[in-house]
């Protein structure tokens, strides 16, 4: 990831499910975008541009589905432990935006990740090299859901970066997607395995169990509006590289969180970084299946 930033991963192998919390420096500005249409969220009416707060303190993506949001109570200790969030009086009050993906955790009697997991996984945060494939909350991951559960095919996480102009941002996708994953010619890199049938011919399929989550980070110094920008090419690239993306049975979200740096960023460096996270989530979904 960008400097600055520590990724950690919790684990759970035997469900399978985890989580994976990003933890950025202080000072950071941070919003989202939502193209999902079946979003698991906690905080991300924080992170609008209109909202006065642009800070966040971590970010938690989980296994789980809408339980797995129980990791950011973890993540929240863990922080508050360390002096990390916004002062209210005598109280120290963690922003920690979370977003999760449904995977065999959320199946009744299983393992979910909750706050000792999310706990956990900031424990085990570096900076540096990111583990990557079939961990966190890309554990148990899935994809090409389009044609039945029966067709899927191993999802997981994803890390990549672009850089341009000495402008450079870094993106970490959990692929848990309905559709196929394409390469940049529409080339199936994985998906279904099923023979390819329209989507019309496979209406009956479950196809509740979906979405691809992203964070996207820079050190160039932005605005709130600009990091909802950069955000929203980031879903761009979600839409490059799942097809089909962005469904009714999609939950997508991209985080988008810029480290202070040394100056402001022009416009034409924000239209660049736009669509540098464009093409950093695109490859970080592609990187999650190989």
């Amino acid at each position: 990831m960008s400097d600055g930033f520590r990724v950690g991963h919790w684990t759970d192998e035997s469900v399978p499910t985890g989580c994976t919390v990003v933890l950025p420096p202080p000072g950071n500005v941070s919003s989202c975008d939502v193209r999902g249409m079946a979003p698991g969220s906690r905080e991300l009416a924080a992170l609008a541009p209109h909202m006065p707060r642009s800070e966040v303190h971590a970010i938690v993506l989980s296994g789980g589905s809408a339980f797995g949001l129980a990791a950011a109570d973890g993540a929240m200790r863990w922080c508050a432990e360390r002096g990390a969030g916004f002062r209210a009086g005598p109280v120290v009050i963690p922003i920690v935006p979370a977003a999760v993906v449904f995977d065999f955790a959320a199946a009744p009697g299983m393992r979910r990740p909750g706050p000792e997991e999310g706990y956990a996984a900031c424990e085990a945060a570096i900076e540096g090299e990111v583990a990557r494939g079939r961990v966190g909350a890309g554990t148990g991951a899935s994809i090409g859901k389009w044609a039945g559960l029966d067709h899927r095919g191993p999802g997981g996480l994803g890390v990549a970066s672009a850089e341009q102009d000495d402008v450079r941002v870094c993106a970490l996708a959990v692929v848990n997607a309905f559709g196929d994953i394409v390469g940049d010619d529409g080339t199936v890199l994985a998906g279904t395995r099923a023979a390819r049938p329209s989507l019309r011919d496979v209406e009956a399929a479950s196809w509740s169990e979906n979405t691809v989550l992203a964070v996207v980070t820079t050190t160039a110094t932005i605005g709130k509006r600009e990091a909802a920008f950069v955000a929203a090419r980031g879903s761009d690239g979600i839409t490059r590289a799942v097809r089909p993306a962005h469904t009714h049975y999609d939950g997508d979200v991209v985080f988008a969180v810029a480290a202070p740096g040394e100056r402001p960023a022009t416009r034409r460096e924000v239209d660049l970084l736009g669509m540098l996270a464009a093409d950093a989530v695109a490859s970080a979904v592609r990187d999650a299946v190989r």
